[in-house]
């Protein structure tokens, strides 16, 4: 990821119904948001649909509390002839903290799709 800094693609704050067992934010809470912001980025590169394929690099840094406000950033990484790897990070800014603090990252894969599902060939001439 770039050290400057961005818009996020998804920005949100987690409720209660979102914690798990240890009173954190479940992590397939984060998986999903995660999913939600490299889709949109890869929809966005690919000019359409696009399916989560892979999920090939994942770390949980530090637990996300209730009431954290939460961004997800990204950043293409790679175009191949049907799929596009994104590099997504998680930061989040305590509500009672000035420091934002790097929560997650990973590596996500989706395919782009056609209207039936089926892949269909990413257009190459478009910048990333």
């Amino acid at each position: 990821m770039s050290e400057s800094r961005r818009d996020p693609i998804v920005r949100t704050v987690p409720q209660p119904a979102d914690m798990n067992g240890n009173g954190d934010i479940f992590g397939g809470w984060v998986l999903s948001q995660m999913d939600i912001a490299g889709g949109a980025l890869a929809a966005r590169r690919a000019k359409g649909r696009v399916a989560t394929v892979a999920i090939t690099a994942m770390t949980f840094v530090q637990p996300i509390k209730v009431g954290d406000m939460v961004s997800i950033y990204g950043d293409v990484v790679k175009v191949g002839r049907t799929s596009i790897t994104i590099a997504l990070e998680t930061v989040v800014h305590r509500r009672h903290d000035e420091t934002d603090l790097r929560v997650t990252h990973g590596t996500f894969v989706f395919v782009a799709i056609d209207d039936e599902g089926k892949p269909r060939p990413v257009p190459q001439d478009v910048a990333a």
